[in-house]
């Protein structure tokens, strides 16, 4: 599936960027971790890398033309995909833009008056050689951010290229590195602690200056981006599913420089540094020997590798004593919350449960898995019959749009992961034309790099259905909030082995619960029971949806 790569929004104050260099052309194959270009702003010159694996299938913008942010500078995707439609898409939407900013222009010649425009009168006082840092737009939908580790601190020499801090978002965490030499004389927010977009979060200067002096200065004249925020907003409206694919933020390219440097990404050097690896041991991959963080990661040398699950000691505990330990919110525990709370509230659950005899799905696997290469998990097994099911009721494959409901005729099955901050529900597209083998492999590479934090948003955004799986940790039965805007979620149990009615004889059996949670204002009780009948047939019979 194609991919729109937009111009992101690096700084505060950029309106526009331009493409210095293209690292890649029309028809190149494109690696995660890649670099793609080099994009100036009004402030650095920037390393932007692909985001996933691919084919470059157009470029937007020529090299040394400036763009405004959110314009489209590349789209990649598989080879031969039409993009057409996009591209039409595109320039629709940028006639609409164009002509609402003529507007707001238009507003502003008349409303400002310069006789009572009181910022020329009362001009920012800023000393020579200070920066303001400013929190970052990373992405689109990005509203606030979490300053996750400090890497200076007040007092402390920084140098263009070096990391000063590391930002989480919603949707990643990236490094956001230092674009001047100065002295970091300004921390505007604690590790850990979430600020809004365009809040102040450092002051670099020469050391001595009267910090409060500048921020009553700042405050006074507020966000050079204040007056852009509603135009952003209402860009942002506009846009659905766009993504900023900012994989490491770079605000140099002193990385790639040569002179005998090595050459890496930001995020690889820190990994690199966090496992205590030599960098000079490790052989890049992409471009010209350029180490990615991918590289570090499957570096199998020498290094002592300091693990990131770090176990906490316990300490012992005075009887009769009360402790506690207070963990700040992540940016994915606040968006799984919202995102939750917003379903379970919004939509009316009613779940329905069935039993499944699981004994020749059991035989099916064992089969199958005899083949050499070949391993396929229950989970496989389950999302392959509720593709065939769904393709029989489509009732179940919909969504609640308020003013209408939605029946898509694709399906594309959310996978539930569990992962160290949360969870994550990649998402099997087309699940109902891809072989049990294609299913398994694609579920495989989606836990796994959910697990290792490599998910893009692309994967795990579409999804019609979804299935959650916690048989594997024993639980018999259990009930799901529905993934929003989905109809249904359906939850998997633990396969038991128990005695069974069989042939008016009570001998051992295995079977499984599954529970369907379901939108009571697009889906039936009576819709959802069929939908399960058929769903039990299907695994109760793994040939059928074999064939």
């Amino acid at each position: 599936m194609a991919e729109i790569v937009r111009m992101p929004k690096l700084s505060d104050t950029m309106t526009d960027g331009v493409i210095a260099k293209w690292h890649k052309k029309v028809g190149d194959k494109v690696k995660s971790g890649e670099l793609l270009a080099d994009i100036e702003t009004d402030k650095a010159t920037m390393e932007f890398e692909s985001f996933q694996d691919g084919v470059l299938l157009h470029i937007g913008i020529p090299e040394k033309q400036a763009v405004p942010v959110d314009s489209i500078i590349a789209i990649l995707g598989t080879q031969g995909e039409d993009i057409s439609a996009i591209l039409n898409d595109a320039g629709n939407k940028t006639q609409e833009v164009t002509k609402q900013d003529t507007k707001v222009e238009s507003s502003n010649q008349t409303t400002n008056n310069p006789t009572t425009n009181t910022s020329t009168s009362s001009p920012t006082t800023i000393p020579e050689g200070v920066e303001v840092v400013r929190m970052p737009k990373l992405s689109d939908t990005m509203t606030e951010g979490v300053i996750e580790k400090w890497h200076k601190k007040v007092g402390d020499k920084v140098k263009s290229g070096e990391l000063l801090a590391d930002i989480a978002t919603d949707k990643a965490t990236m490094e956001f590195e230092s674009f001047q030499d100065g002295v970091l004389i300004h921390i505007g927010i604690e590790e850990g602690k979430s600020i809004p977009v365009d809040s102040i979060i450092a002051i670099l200067g020469k050391g001595g200056e009267d910090i409060k002096a500048i921020l009553a200065s700042v405050n006074t004249s507020g966000s050079p981006s204040q007056d852009n925020k509603t135009q952003d907003n209402k860009l942002s409206d506009k846009k659905v599913q766009d993504v900023s694919p900012i994989k490491n933020l770079t605000l140099n390219t002193n990385n790639t420089s040569e002179g005998g440097r090595i050459k890496a990404s930001p995020l690889a050097k820190a990994l690199a540094k966090d496992k205590n690896i030599d960098l000079s041991k490790i052989t890049g991959t992409a471009d010209n020997g350029r180490i990615t963080k991918a590289d570090v990661e499957n570096f199998k040398g020498g290094g002592a590798t300091v693990g990131n699950g770090k176990t906490a000691s316990i300490s012992t505990i005075a009887l009769g004593t009360e402790s506690f330990t207070d963990e700040p919110i992540s940016q994915m525990r606040k968006v799984i919350a919202r995102r939750l709370l917003e379903s379970k509230n919004g939509a009316p659950h009613f779940y329905l449960n069935i039993e499944c005899d699981m004994d020749n799905v059991i035989a099916a696997r064992n089969a199958i898995n005899a083949i050499p290469d070949t391993k396929v998990s229950f989970n496989d097994l389950v999302i392959k019959a509720c593709a065939a099911a769904l393709k029989k009721h489509p009732r179940v494959n919909t969504s609640w749009l308020v003013d209408k409901i939605r029946t898509y005729s694709h399906i594309h099955i959310g996978v539930a992961v569990a992962v160290e901050d949360g969870l994550l529900v990649p998402v099997v597209r087309f699940a109902d034309q891809k072989s049990l083998s294609q299913i398994s492999g694609e579920v495989k590479d989606l836990g796994k790099r959910a697990k290792d934090k490599k998910l893009q948003p692309t994967d795990w955004e579409g999804n019609t259905f979804t299935v959650s799986n916690l048989g594997m940790f024993g639980i018999e039965s259990f009930t799901s909030i529905i993934n929003s805007p989905e109809s249904c979620i359906l939850s998997v149990g633990a396969i038991r082995q128990i005695p069974v009615v069989k042939n008016n004889a009570v001998v051992p059996g295995n079977v499984m619960k599954l529970t369907l949670a379901c939108d009571h204002r697009t889906v039936d009780g009576a819709t959802g029971a069929a939908f399960l009948q058929t769903l039990k047939g299907f695994i109760e019979n793994p040939v059928t949806i074999l064939v």
